[in-house]
C-alpha cells in the first residue's frame, strides 16, 4: 500500500466539495483518466453481462472443444465446449466483487481499528498496534492461501481470508495521519467546548485522515484481483463451474500450445484491471500530495 507523504485538511462541511475537487484533478491526470475509463468500462461489462454475452457461461457445444477463433466463437472455446468470451465476460463479476468487496471490508475494519487506537493512544494503541504487528508478521499470500485451504475456495471465503488480515495495512496508515490531526488546533478547540470524544473522531479527525486511505483502497483493489486470480490458478479460488479469469487461467495453461487464447484473454483481462487501478491510485496520489500536484498533467 502506498502512503502519501503529507496530509490535506479540509473542514468537516467541505467534504463534498473537495471529494469534486479530487475526481476532476485526477480526471486530469492521462494515466489516472485511462484508469479510470478502463474500470468504468469493466464495470459496464460486469453489471451488463447478461445482455452482452453472446452465450451463457455454462452452455457446451460438445462439437466445437477447444476450437479455434470463429464467427460462433470470437476467442475459440475451452475444454468443455463453452464460449471463451462468454466465460470472461462473467468472469470480470467475479474478480470485481472479490477485488472491491474485500477491500472495502478491510478499509472499514482497519480505518475503525487505527483510529480508535491513534486517538486513544497509550496502552491501548500500544496494544493494538502490537496485535497488528503480529499479523503482518505472516507473509500475506501464504496467510490467505492457509485461511482459503482452511475455509475452502468459494468467493465469499475469498473474500473473508483478505479481510482477516487485509485490514492491517490500513490500520498503519490511518494510524499514523490520525498521531499528526489528533493534535491540530480545530481539534483542540473541539474539545476545550466539550465536544463528545467520539464525535471529535469520526467527525472531524476522519474526514482529515482519508486521503492515504483512499490512494491505499484504489491499489489495494487491483492487488486483490491478482491474488484472487492466483487463488483460483492454484485451485483455491471460485467453484468451478462459476466463471473466474483465475480459473480460465489454471485450466487454459494446460492447452496453451493447442488454444493459446484459453489462457492469454484472461490473463489480458486480470493485467488489464491491475494496470487500471494502479494508474488510477498512481492520479490520486499525485493529486492528493501537494508536492506531486501537477505532475500527472505533464506525463504523457
Amino acid at each position: 500500500m502506498t502512503e502519501l507523504t503529507s496530509a490535506t485538511f479540509i473542514a468537516p462541511t467541505g467534504v463534498r466539495g473537495a471529494f469534486a475537487s479530487l475526481l476532476l484533478s485526477v480526471s486530469r491526470h492521462r494515466l489516472a483518466a485511462i484508469g479510470l475509463f478502463i474500470i468504468a468500462l469493466l464495470c459496464l461489462i460486469a453489471i451488463t453481462a447478461p445482455l452482452i454475452a453472446p452465450y451463457s457461461p455454462y452452455d457446451q457445444d460438445l462439437y466445437s472443444v477447444l476450437a479455434g477463433p470463429s464467427r460462433r466463437h470470437w476467442l475459440g472455446t475451452d475444454n468443455l465446449g463453452r464460449d471463451l468470451v462468454s466465460r470472461v465476460i462473467y468472469g470480470t463479476q467475479v474478480s470485481l466483487l472479490v477485488g472491491v468487496s474485500s477491500t472495502l471490508l478491510s478499509a472499514i475494519i482497519g480505518v475503525a481499528i487505527g483510529l480508535f487506537a491513534g486517538f486513544k493512544g497509550g496502552v491501548i494503541d500500544s496494544i493494538i498496534m502490537r496485535i497488528t504487528d503480529a499479523f503482518l508478521c505472516f507473509p500475506p499470500l501464504i496467510f490467505i492461501l492457509a485461511m482459503a485451504a482452511v475455509l475452502g475456495p468459494g468467493a465469499h471465503n475469498i473474500i473473508l481470508s483478505f479481510a482477516v488480515f487485509g485490514w492491517t495495512g490500513f490500520a498503519r496508515i490511518i494510524r499514523g495521519q490520525v498521531l499528526l490531526v489528533r493534535e491540530l488546533p480545530f481539534v483542540e478547540a473541539a474539545r476545550s467546548i466539550g465536544v463528545p470524544p467520539l464525535r471529535i473522531m469520526w467527525r472531524h479527525v476522519l474526514p482529515n485522515t482519508l486521503a492515504p486511505i483512499i490512494v491505499a483502497t484504489t491499489i489495494t483493489v487491483g492487488s486483490v484481483i491478482l491474488i484472487e486470480s492466483g487463488l483460483s490458478f492454484l485451485g483455491f479460488g471460485v467453484l468451478p463451474p462459476t466463471a473466474s479469469w483465475g480459473e480460465e487461467l489454471r485450466v487454459g495453461f494446460t492447452y496453451l500450445e493447442i488454444v493459446p487464447l484459453f489462457s492469454i484473454a484472461p490473463g489480458s483481462m486480470i493485467a488489464l484491471a491491475v494496470i487500471a487501478f494502479n494508474f488510477v491510485g498512481d492520479g490520486l496520489r499525485d493529486s492528493l500530495d501537494p508536492r506531486l500536484k501537477g505532475a500527472g498533467l505533464r506525463r504523457s
